[in-house]
């Protein structure tokens, strides 16, 4: 049967936008997102199913890899280890790395639960402001990639986060998380853009939002030296400006190419 007119564009807001996750505390919440997004609920599932079914796809490919095989295979996370995804958008996409990461595991890895809990348009403070509840259960490991909302530009102004203080939320979140729980820690570095592309794009025009990518490299450096945790560089795979293959169109959030790269680089750096 095919979707009713619109459903298409929604499902691109039902991408990133999880409102259950910003608003989990409203009772019924769950049960109202269909309706606020103008969706039944089956066509709210089948739409999030769709997501699903390509993050599990991108995943069987990557599985496909031997070499990708056997590193998933010696990742060094325990039986039954919790794995807890932080990000903002990149991260909270229905097919993000976290989900083709969650997908890869189950079909080969070690029996690991990966929780997404990116966070759409948060920047490090505003993720530090709930860092608290998102620590129940306490997790086994973290995956961070904050920051690439840190360096958002409006009406062409200074960034959203100053640099020294993103730096400083990021060590917090990681000194609060360490008061909490014995985990285990690793960065994703910000993944760079295509300015061109953000520039022409509708919404980030509406919003006079615009990135730089000085401003995520030096974000990136500024991290690696600041930490004594596995960093993971997607600089250098994705390329200054980012590779055009790898960036979405809307120029910031990567294709599904770029959300497996960021899952290769980071099953690398874990399991050489």
């Amino acid at each position: 049967m095919p979707e009713r007119p619109g459903v298409a564009a929604v499902a691109d807001q039902l991408q990133y936008v999880h409102l259950e996750k910003l608003y989990g505390y409203l009772p019924g919440i769950a049960d109202a997102v269909p309706g606020i997004f103008g969706l039944t609920h089956e066509e709210y599932v089948a739409v999030r199913d769709r997501f699903d079914a390509q993050a599990r796809a991108a995943a069987e490919e990557l599985v496909a890899d031997s070499v990708f095989a056997r590193r998933l295979a010696r990742l060094p996370f325990e039986p039954g280890a919790r794995v807890l995804a932080v990000g903002d958008s990149i991260t909270d996409d229905l097919q993000s790395w976290a989900e083709i990461l969650r997908h890869a595991l189950a079909r080969t890895g070690p029996d690991v639960t990966v929780v997404n809990a990116g966070l759409s348009a948060h920047t490090t403070a505003m993720v530090l402001r709930r860092w608290p509840s998102l620590l129940h259960p306490a997790p086994d490991w973290i995956v961070c990639a904050l920051g690439g909302n840190d360096v958002t530009r409006i009406a062409g102004g200074k960034p959203q986060v100053a640099l020294p203080e993103s730096v400083a939320n990021l060590r917090e979140l990681r000194r609060i998380a360490a008061e909490r729980a014995s985990v285990q820690w690793v960065w994703l570095t910000p993944v760079p853009v295509d300015e061109e592309r953000a520039g022409r794009h509708p919404a980030f025009r509406f919003g006079s939002s615009s990135w730089r990518n000085a401003d995520l490299v030096a974000l990136a450096d500024a991290l690696a030296a600041a930490v004594d945790d596995p960093v993971v560089d997607l600089v250098s795979p994705f390329g200054v400006p980012a590779d055009p293959a790898l960036q979405g169109p809307d120029g910031v959030h990567p294709s599904l190419a770029g959300q497996q790269q960021i899952v290769r680089s980071l099953v690398a750096r874990l399991s050489p």
